[in-house]
């Protein structure tokens, strides 16, 4: 029984029938709205995030970037 399994795997995989599939254009057309939705999404979501991505990715010390908002505050424009 076990030498038996791998040989009707064989040829299960290599007796192939083709399938005759057709993809009509509605399903094309909702499969790359798809992958355009999917791209402007990470592109809003990269929008929002990047400040924080820049900071986490940046070897610049959070402390010296606090410091220098603060002195923006505390400098009134003349």
């Amino acid at each position: 029984m076990n030498a038996l399994r791998p040989l009707l795997f064989t040829l299960l995989v290599t007796s192939a029938l083709p399938s005759y599939g057709y993809i009509d254009p509605g399903t094309g057309s909702l499969i790359i709205q798809s992958i355009i939705g999917a791209i402007a999404a990470i592109g809003v979501t990269m929008k929002l995030y990047w400040h924080k991505l820049k900071l986490m990715f940046s070897k610049q010390d959070k402390s010296a970037e606090s410091g220098k908002a603060q002195e923006d505050v505390s400098d009134p424009p003349a």
